[in-house]
């Protein structure tokens, strides 16, 4: 990946709906060469889609909560039938499963405390192994990225 891919992918990250000819003159090249190596880099998988960014509070959906999960066992069975669990419920933006005191951390999009509730109660509570939770609110958005930006 050379100076110009870099900047291609900077580009797109920052505005994934360019045309071929806005984003090639933003990186000076011509549009035949841009397009080859846009589709050289979705090839090799270093542009994994492209998505669009739908505004939570405008779904209803305005606060955020980051939940760990600790969970009863570890044995693979359990792991498995959690995650794919996980992966149904819409709520969930982010799953990770991380080092520490818990297993995973949750990163869901809730209306208030009382969609917090319900997420926590009718669906959370009701995963495969789920032991204990702990939850916070976030507050305020500092800065969200959804991908590295290359330099």
């Amino acid at each position: 990946m050379d100076a110009i891919d870099k900047k291609i992918l900077r580009e797109l990250s920052r505005q994934g709906r360019l045309t071929n000819a806005e984003l090639a003159e933003a990186v000076g090249l011509s549009p035949s060469p841009c397009w080859t190596r846009v589709k050289r880099l979705e090839q090799a998988g270093i542009i994994k889609g492209y998505a669009a960014l739908l505004d939570q509070a405008a779904l209803g959906l305005p606060d955020t909560v980051f939940i760990e999960i600790m969970m009863e066992r570890h044995d693979e069975d359990q792991l498995r039938r959690f995650e794919e669990a996980v992966r149904a419920i819409p709520e969930i933006l982010e799953c990770h499963l991380v080092t520490g005191e818990y297993d995973y951390v949750i990163k869901a999009a809730v209306g208030g405390t009382a969609g917090y509730e319900r997420l926590l109660r009718d669906k959370l509570y009701r995963l495969p192994g789920v032991r204990h939770t702990r939850t916070s609110f976030a507050l305020r958005c500092l800065k969200q990225e959804l991908s590295p930006r290359p330099e």
